[in-house]
């Protein structure tokens, strides 16, 4: 993409919007004071005429004073939280404005309207408008957005673009800008809905409290396919989420504000989520037998070619198909972690709100209590979306008499609740409704079976009701009975797609069994049918089972067993620490185990246990009661307890990084810093793949999770993965941590021949003395190499996080120290010739550590002036003997980066104060970096000609003491004075005075916006010119003065203003 500017990619952006139907300005002919404008000031955030114009054409029922009361409330959303400012107006966007007019009655009375901002019927009854270089002044701080989509005059998204042939322009760089910009213009978040990012080859989005490991990208156009590789991102982005109808339907139905107490997060769908949620509608329509309009549907029934659809080529939706009316809507199977809570939230939101649905009941059905509590609580703090507050059916009673209502609700439940009174019953009719849709989540045969289970007993219940079911794992082959009651796939989203869009990490497995040294006799050995008895069945399971599950709990939970594993356990965890921050889950096959294990870590680790619930590296979560033995009872908590724990545990900050659970958040719990799972309890199928997804959730740089197996669970992952494959599923359910240590060895070789030549060995043995001297040394080395830093800094990077990956296999921990030594280089490097400026605060929170060398005390910091010799430099006052210093380092090729540094940061500061100066160095300095590296001139020689640069850049800056001139005047002076002729023609003195009369005249003229505003430019430009001919400056260089006095006063004219 050679040659192509921001400004392009900004242009060929509006093009594709307009291409979509929206209509594009040039923000700027927008601004106050121009012909066309739209604002009053910079303070203004919406475009005020449109918008009252839309509200007046959307509501023709409703008079002048109903609009102008709506606007007063949509203008009076403000406050210090930015976040709560924003979900307030997603309200009014939602829910539309309530106002109070005069009744038509004559008699003085009032009544009531709703004021809608968006006409969802009729697109073209909105205003679609997108424009560029939109400026927005709020508190002093003066910001100018890319492009900025309006509908309604109402901006509800930003799109922040990035040079695409920019080596520093990342779309990092562009994420970094826009919290800039919610620091320094909140007020323009205000109504946002929708943040995008883009370089022009990448692009992602996200909202405004989305970290940057949640800005995903939009990876199709019509739901139907995935782009195309090179396609460019942005593009697909443009084209599959701003087509009007599909950008109305995602911020109305598809964004919600997770609020859990203490913080609220806004959140937005992915585009599989997105997709796969509007087939479950039209399939939802079509299981009910509703032929509903097209016009009120924002989905569409999947295509019978579509290649996302799994369900057989013959299966058809609609209307005139055996699916029609059938109640049996289908099954979503989306990979666990990539979001299926969230999707079943956002699908319920949709069915709620259809109007053909005519105000359903959803009810929601777990098998499993903490599950019930776990999805309740993604939908409760989702209220706004559903319109409503979830309830969650205490009793069998309790939910019979929630089902008995006329009309409406989301009513959760667990499925045992459906039970009849006395086995055998058959249970009573609670509704005849049609409008009923049962939700499941993990939908499996275990739970489902229209024989004698629970299915039968929910039909008896609820005859014309009709069911879907989400699936985090795909339904076993030989399950029959889960289609029986649901029906075929409607969408699924596999681990190789999550992987690809960084919706999930992928999970490595590690085989610890071998290193547990047991004879034969005491080994535990798993039956390949063995089945899981649940934490509720340990006391109640049927009597075969349980003999079975007790000799095998009875091997697995000896205490040499026990011992041995929490032994290898502890180290392999700090060892995992050492290399990546984040938090770990141990699984046990009893609450004996459970309690056993803890007591053993404890004995090695004693630090890490603590009384106090608030305090302690790890704890054990599990239920029981008063009747559990003593010493469980530490470790037994009430509802709220847990919460807690798992509030403590989610935190990535707290101190709690190891829990010990049976049963418990083993699915549906989302830890996303969790990055390693100890299991020692035997598991198979749908359980085994939902308990390992744990540890793939993405968190900040963590680049997978791990799987330690420590009771043998290879055949268990060998059969779910051929079932899941079998399933139409792609990608690795798990990859085996040999696979991550083959990487790291290969990137650690790649690192190790870079510094072939240099004995980097001797400087990690040796002692911690020689270290600085021998780093300086290694820096010399890469130096020296053809692009030898170009390489060496990505190949370090790389190589950081495959060792993460690959700890704490002993084959990757033996070269930890040179690892460390590696990527302590690689920061020296950094530091000194200034690449990868420009890091944000949150970057520096990386999930992966920086090792620390055994051979250093952990407080020892090197500092690159340090490794030099010498003490850090203040450039602006740079003494002949610190440059002659630099000059006679022996490492000719570290000084010269030192230089090259020192200077590039000076020439950057003074940019910001005179154009003239700034530009004519860094030719200068491009000049000699240039002749260098076309070995037209040696090291020594380079230094020779940057030490002497050095030297008048530090002459340069005292220029005004000797002319006589202050800090704004000389860079005037400069302008005039850049042709060299205007000094000869004119004389110093009388060019002296025409740069004071410039600055003041100038800076007496200039606002903060004048740089925007044509006709103010035009004025300063006639101020210039009359000045500029009043002094007798040269008419024939006066064009190309003007244009640089112009330049320099938009470079001075942010301080004058703001003084």
């Amino acid at each position: 993409m050679t040659g192509i500017t921001e400004n392009i990619l900004e242009q060929t952006c509006l093009e594709w919007l307009a291409e979509l139907g929206w209509t594009v300005l040039h923000g700027p002919d927008l601004a106050p004071g121009m012909p066309g404008q739209e604002r009053e000031d910079y303070r203004q955030i919406f475009l005020l005429d449109r918008l009252r114009n839309a509200l007046t054409a959307i509501n023709p029922d409703v008079p002048s004073a109903g609009i102008e009361e709506a606007l007063r409330q949509i203008l009076a959303v403000g406050g210090p939280d930015i976040v709560s400012n924003n979900r307030a107006f997603h309200r009014l966007l939602t829910d539309g404005v309530d106002v109070e007019v005069p009744s038509l009655d004559g008699y003085g009375g009032s009544r009531h309207l709703k004021v809608w901002l968006l006409d969802l019927e009729e697109i073209d009854n909105n205003d679609w408008l997108a424009l560029n270089q939109y400026t927005v002044i709020e508190d002093n701080k003066n910001r100018r957005a890319d492009v900025v989509v309006f509908v309604n005059g109402l901006p509800l998204s930003i799109l922040e673009l990035k040079n695409p042939g920019a080596e520093n322009a990342t779309i990092k760089h562009a994420f970094n800008q826009l919290q800039t910009y919610k620091k320094d213009i909140p007020s323009l978040f205000t109504g946002n809905e929708l943040l995008v990012i883009s370089d022009g080859i990448q692009a992602r989005s996200g909202t405004i409290t989305s970290g940057w490991d949640r800005f995903m990208p939009w990876r199709t156009i019509d739901g139907e396919s995935v782009a195309p590789k090179g396609m460019p991102e942005l593009e697909t982005t443009i084209r599959g989420l701003f087509e009007r109808r599909v950008f109305l339907d995602y911020i109305l139905n598809f964004v919600v504000f997770e609020d859990d107490g203490a913080k609220i997060i806004k959140k937005s769908a992915a585009y599989h989520q997105y997709w796969a949620v509007n087939k479950a509608l039209g399939c939802t329509l079509s299981a009910c037998g509703i032929d509903a309009e097209a016009s009120r549907l924002f989905g569409r029934f999947p295509a019978e070619s579509n290649p996302w659809q799994v369900a057989e080529p013959t299966a058809h939706y609609g209307k005139g198909t055996p699916h029609f009316g059938g109640k049996r809507i289908g099954v979503v199977w989306h990979t666990q972690g990539s979001g299926k809570s969230l999707s079943m939230t956002f699908y319920a939101g949709k069915v709620i709100r259809h109007p053909n649905m005519n105000n359903p009941t959803l009810l929601v059905i777990t098998d499993r209590n903490d599950l019930d509590d776990q999805l309740f609580g993604t939908f409760a703090g989702c209220k706004d979306l559903l319109r409503q507050s979830p309830v969650q059916a205490g009793s069998r009673a309790h939910l019979r008499e929630l089902l008995k209502v006329a009309s409406g609700g989301v009513v959760f439940t667990t499925i045992q609740k459906f039970m009849p009174d006395q086995k055998g019953d058959v249970h009573p009719l609670l509704s005849d409704r049609a409008n009923i849709v049962v939700i499941a989540d993990e939908a499996h045969r275990s739970q489902y079976d229209f024989i004698d289970g629970f299915a039968r007993h929910l039909h008896d219940a609820l005859p014309h009701a009709s069911f879907i079911g989400f699936t985090g794992t795909p339904i076993e082959s030989d399950d029959r009975s889960t289609p029986a009651v649901f029906g075929e796939y409607i969408d699924k989203y596999d681990i190789l797609r999550a992987v690809e869009d960084g919706a999930t990490v992928p999970i490595y497995y590690e085989n610890c069994l071998a290193r547990i040294e047991l004879v034969e006799s005491e080994k535990p050995r798993i039956d390949p049918v063995f089945e899981e008895i649940t934490e509720g069945e340990e006391e109640t399971g049927r009597q075969k089972l349980r003999s079975k599950w007790a000799a095998l709990e009875a091997m697995v939970g000896a205490e040499k067993r026990i011992a041995l594993v929490a032994e290898d356990l502890v180290a392999h965890f700090e060892a995992r620490l050492e290399a990546m921050d984040g938090k770990a889950m141990i699984v046990c096959m009893s609450r004996r185990i459970a309690v056993d294990t803890y007591q053993a870590i404890r004995k090695l680790r004693p630090d890490w246990h603590a009384d106090d619930d608030t305090a302690g590296k790890m704890k054990i979560v599990m239920s029981g009661s008063a009747s559990d033995h003593m010493d469980w009872q530490p470790h037994i908590r009430n509802k709220a307890g847990r919460e807690a724990m798992a509030k403590r545990f989610k935190d990535p900050a707290d101190e709690l990084k190891l829990v010990i659970v049976r049963d418990m958040w083993l699915t549906g719990f989302d830890c996303p810093s969790m990055h390693t799972m100890y299991i020692d309890k035997p598991m198979s199928g749908h359980n085994l793949m939902q308990a390992i997804a744990r540890v793939n959730r993405v968190f900040r740089d963590k680049p997978g999770g791990l799987v330690v197996d420590y009771i043998g669970l290879a055949d268990s992952l060998k059969r779910a993965l051929a079932n899941y494959t079998a399933s139409g599923g792609r990608g690795d359910a798990t990859i085996d941590q040999e696979q991550a240590l083959a990487v790291f060895l290969e990137k650690y070789e790649i690192v190790r021949d870079m510094l072939h030549g240099f004995d980097y060995q001797s400087v990690i043995s040796g002692p911690a003395s020689g270290r600085i001297a021998g780093l300086t040394r290694a820096m010399e080395y890469v130096l020296a190499l053809e692009d030898g830093k170009k390489h060496y800094l990505p190949a370090v990077s790389t190589l950081t996080k495959a060792f993460a990956l690959a700890v704490p296999n002993p084959k990757a921990l033996v070269l930890r120290d040179e690892v460390g030594y590696f990527q302590e280089l690689r920061t020296a490097l950094v530091k000194t010739t200034g690449d990868e400026r420009g890091k944000s605060p949150d970057e520096m929170e990386s999930a992966i550590r920086q090792l620390v060398s055994r051979a250093v005390a952990s407080t020892e910091v090197v500092d690159i002036f340090a490794a030099a010799g010498m003490e850090k430099p203040d450039i602006s006052i740079m003494s002949d003997e610190f440059l002659e210093e630099v000059q006679a380092m022996p490492q000719k090729n570290l000084a010269l980066e030192l230089l090259k540094k020192l200077i590039n940061d000076e020439i950057r500061t003074r940019s910001k104060k005179n154009v003239v100066q700034a530009r004519s160095f860094a030719e200068m300095l491009e000049q000699s970096v240039r002749k260098y590296q076309n070995r037209a001139i040696e090291t020594a020689e380079v230094i020779q000609e940057l030490i002497r640069l050095a030297r008048e850049l530090r002459e340069a800056g005292k220029r005004g003491e000797t002319l006589g001139l202050n800090e704004d005047e000389v860079a005037f002076y400069d302008a005039l004075a850049d042709n060299g002729s205007a000094t000869q023609v004119m004389g110093d003195e009388k060019l002296k005075m025409l740069a004071m009369e410039l600055v003041l005249r100038v800076r007496q003229s200039v606002t903060i916006d004048w740089t925007l505003r044509e006709n103010a430019r035009a004025q300063i430009r006639v101020l210039v010119k009359r000045i500029l001919r009043q002094f007798g400056y040269p008419p024939d260089m006066e064009k190309k003065a003007m244009e640089l006095v112009l330049e320099q006063a938009e470079v001075l004219c942010k301080a004058w203003a703001m003084s």
